[in-house]
């Protein structure tokens, strides 16, 4: 359990690392544009270097819905972080998974470590889910590969809710049934083979 707390703590630590060199980063960007730099001076350059692999799709992404590209480092710092969050809750549903699967095979019980697997998948799932409509919501196309694999994954369940339930108006409501059953299965796992279980939470 001690490998996996510290691992998930370093992976914890390596992403808001990451997210805050990410927002440092738009924000010397956001200034530099202010301040109207030479744009053939090194530090303009430098900056332009380091920043130009996120601010560049952004930018484009924005013109194809309409939205001035000037906007685009705020942007990049709301998909950091979104995408950080996103990142962390998944390694710590993994994290949390694999102490109870741990758990489960030291006290001999296949019905725990069962449980747990069933458990951390559907939470998995869940998360999946979100983030697909997240990333619907910021217009992401199926071209995108996160987005095809999101699509790919989550269509199996969302594709025979959305036929059998009619949108509200041009809302689809697909997902929300699709979490409702997800919950309610991870609620009745919770309830048989996860009875009395108390796993390490991340």
């Amino acid at each position: 359990m001690l490998v996996i707390s510290r691992t998930f703590l370093f992976f914890s630590w390596a992403i808001q690392l990451a997210i805050v060199a990410i927002i440092v980063l738009m924000i010397l960007r956001l200034i530099g544009d202010a301040a109207d730099l030479n744009p053939f001076g090194w530090a303009s350059r430098t900056l332009r270097r380091l920043t130009d692999g996120f601010v560049v799709p952004v930018r484009g992404a924005l013109r194809q819905v309409g939205v001035d590209p000037k906007y685009a480092p705020l942007v990049v710092i709301l998909v950091a972080i979104l995408l950080g969050y996103f990142i962390l809750q998944l390694v710590g549903t993994l994290a949390t998974t694999l102490s109870g699967v741990i758990t489960g095979v030291q006290a001999g019980q296949l019905f725990l470590v069962l449980g747990f697997i069933l458990y951390g998948l559907l939470s998995i799932y869940s998360l999946l889910i979100f983030m697909r409509i997240i990333f619907s919501w910021g217009m992401v196309s199926y071209q995108n590969p996160v987005m095809r694999f999101l699509v790919d994954a989550t269509e199996p369940l969302l594709g025979p809710l959305r036929r059998m339930i009619p949108p509200l108006g041009r809302m689809d409501i697909s997902p929300i049934v699709a979490f409702l059953i997800l919950w309610l299965f991870q609620a009745a796992i919770q309830g048989t083979l996860l009875r009395g279980a108390t796993p390490v939470a991340f």
